[in-house]
């Protein structure tokens, strides 16, 4: 059975907003200021260990290189997906889910999608959690955690520095 993996780029005030400068963010691009070396490396295993995509609508339009593997868009809005290899979810979360984790033995891949991540967060969806925090304060934007998140105790699996001042830490359900 597959897990659900939210990974998120995310500063140290805890913005997740525009890491990669698409999105029109005053300060947008920050994320890929300092990605080099071990946290570039990180990345590229984790996509290579990805059996699955699970995307949001926006990030779903922001992808282009991942034609290969599946891919699945939670959307209300798409309904003819341009992309190779692509699936629309439009019914309950919850139960789309449990279809995705029974279809994958490998890990379901959220990367960015942040709308889509605090929707998963909110209702206990998400098995793993990746956050790969940079040494930046942007003050104002999007935040992963809403203000109404309720309590969610985490266990954390892993810390790693991977230099340039980006940590990432791993926490799964307690």
């Amino acid at each position: 059975m597959g897990d659900i993996v939210v990974t998120e780029f995310i500063t140290v005030d805890g913005v997740a907003e525009d890491p990669g400068g698409s999105e029109g963010h005053p300060h947008g691009g920050w994320g890929f200021e300092t990605v080099r070396g071990k946290g570039a490396q990180f990345k590229l295993d984790e996509i290579r260990a990805t059996d699955a995509l699970l995307l949001g609508r926006r990030t779903y339009d922001c992808f282009d290189k991942f034609n290969s593997i599946p891919k699945y868009v939670a959307s209300s809005t798409l309904k003819e997906p341009s992309w190779t290899n692509t699936t629309v979810l439009q019914g309950d979360l919850a139960e789309e889910m449990e279809k995705l984790r029974q279809r994958h033995e490998g890990d379901i891949g959220v990367h960015g999608s942040l709308q889509l991540a605090q929707a998963l967060l909110d209702r206990g969806l998400v098995d793993e959690l990746r956050l790969m925090i940079f040494p930046v304060v942007l003050g104002s934007g999007k935040r992963l955690f809403s203000s109404d998140a309720s309590h969610r105790p985490l266990e954390l699996a892993e810390s790693r520095n991977v230099g340039d001042g980006v940590v990432i830490l791993t926490y799964r359900k307690a």
